[in-house]
């Protein structure tokens, strides 16, 4: 072979031997290494334990808050949540047929929430945490939470039954009142177990305890009577109804006997105003209603009187709210035939010392008293209230192209039997600008007629109508 090609030959193969032994050489370069996940085993998922309630809770490390709180508060959340509420077909829960579910639901919240707050026993398993997070693992044993749960309801069992005892001894001897405060009592100490159908024996005979105590309300409230007297009255919106007594009187058919010192509840059933609102009935049955105010427009009105069972129970417990809404409770209302109060209004407005062609504030004022339910009148001797409207501008200085014009107004209510003033207010000043004297007055009464609205009104109802 020519040495030259020979040669040629030669550097061709010691370039690819060359080539592939670059290849064939591993890389000298460091291998990436993987994060190692220290993080224990119940936070990647793994929190679950036989024969435990388990909970993890978490909260971020911001420097706002108590994290180690909010975290342990997070995990405790985390295991209520695995502890289920059970309601029994045969318990009171059961027997409420309106709104059923949703009743249910409300109340299956209101004792999951009561189980987070009294939760007891359990115990911290760890923590875990970074630069911004922190986490926390509890668990509450099973057998023991029951175990607790158990001893509690027992308790509570017992203590209800000797509280139903002693209602159905006060019932036997005609002590109604008495008997319901027991009976009440009964059902608070066993309120949380209202889900369950629990059986007692009382006076030899096996009674579902819950069952039992909220009919035996019922029943002593179905004897109940409220009887109102006038049943229908008629009133003037003005008039004083302290001059119009109402009186309820409340009877336990059974006995025949008067309801003594029961605690009664009246409100504005329809319409609105005020009347005061807790009674108690005397040794004879009777309590005295008093209705101070009627605001309401409405023709007919309506006030109910009912027993405040609320007094009663003695409770305001979540569940008592809750239960005390599915009772039928005895009620009397009385029929409110509410006359409008007719106004004999005159008026005498000026614009610059001249008489206006209208009565810009008086026919404003007309307006917001018919809004108001009032009526009105030509016949000074037939009306209920007589309205007086005075009001004038008069010049002011000139300011470039600007005049300015002041208005003052005086508004006097009285009533027209008693002949006595009561109520009286004054526009005082009220400045108005144009661009002549005419134009600056009437934008002065544009101005009194909006303070008379906004300002004046709600004064003025609320004096004449006391």
């Amino acid at each position: 072979m020519n040495p030259i090609l020979q040669r040629s030959f030669r550097l061709k193969n010691f370039g690819l031997v060359c080539f592939f032994g670059v290849l064939l050489i591993p890389s000298c370069s460091p291998k990436v290494q993987q994060p190692v996940d220290t993080r224990p085993a119940w936070l990647k998922g793994e929190s679950a334990q036989r024969g435990y309630y388990t909970g993890v809770g978490h909260s971020v490390k911001d420097g706002t808050n108590n994290y180690v709180q909010a975290a342990k508060k997070s995990a405790l959340d985390d295991l209520v949540s695995q502890i289920k509420v059970t309601v029994s077909s045969t318990s009171i829960l059961s027997t409420f047929e309106e709104n059923r579910s949703n009743f249910k639901e409300t109340y299956e919240q209101i004792i999951q929430t009561s189980v987070a707050d009294e939760l007891e026993e359990f115990e911290l398993v760890g923590s875990w945490e970074d630069e911004r997070n922190y986490w926390v693992y509890y668990r509450l044993s099973v057998a023991r939470y029951r175990e607790i749960k158990e001893e509690q309801k027992r308790n509570a069992v017992l203590l209800a039954t000797d509280f139903l005892k002693k209602a159905r001894a006060s019932e036997a001897s005609q002590d109604y009142q008495q008997a319901l405060g027991f009976y009440f009592q009964s059902f608070r100490s066993v309120e949380k177990y209202l889900a369950e159908a629990i059986p007692v024996t009382i006076d030899g005979q096996e009674v579902l305890l819950t069952n039992e105590v909220y009919a035996s309300i019922q029943k002593i409230l179905n004897t109940i009577q409220l009887r109102i007297e006038p049943a229908e009255l008629q009133v003037n919106r003005r008039v004083n109804l302290k001059d119009k007594p109402l009186t309820v009187k409340a009877t336990f058919l059974g006995a025949n006997k008067p309801a003594s010192l029961l605690p009664l509840h009246a409100a504005f059933d329809k319409g609105a105003g005020d009347v005061f609102p807790e009674y108690k009935t005397n040794e004879g049955g009777i309590a005295t209603i008093l209705i101070t105010k009627i605001s309401s427009r409405e023709l007919e009105q309506t006030v109910a009187v009912k027993v405040n069972i609320d007094a009663l129970s003695g409770s305001s417990s979540p569940v008592y709210n809750l239960v005390s809404k599915t009772f039928s409770i005895p009620v009397t209302k009385v029929l409110l035939k509410v006359q409008r109060p007719v106004v004999y209004m005159v008026a005498e407005e000026k614009s610059l010392g001249t008489t206006r062609n209208t009565n810009q504030l008086s026919n404003k004022l007309k307006n917001l008293l018919a809004n108001n339910g009032f009526e009105f009148t030509n016949d000074k001797s037939s009306a209920d209230l007589m309205f007086e409207v005075q009001a004038d501008s008069e010049k002011g200085t000139v300011s470039g192209s600007i005049y300015i014009t002041f208005l003052t107004g005086v508004i006097k209510v009285s009533a027209v039997r008693e002949g006595k003033e009561i109520y009286a207010t004054t526009l005082d000043r009220i400045k108005g600008y144009g661009l002549d004297y005419e134009r600056s007055s009437q934008d002065a009464y544009n101005k009194a007629l909006e303070t008379l609205e906004k300002e004046r009104m709600a004064e003025l109802l609320n004096t004449i109508l006391q």
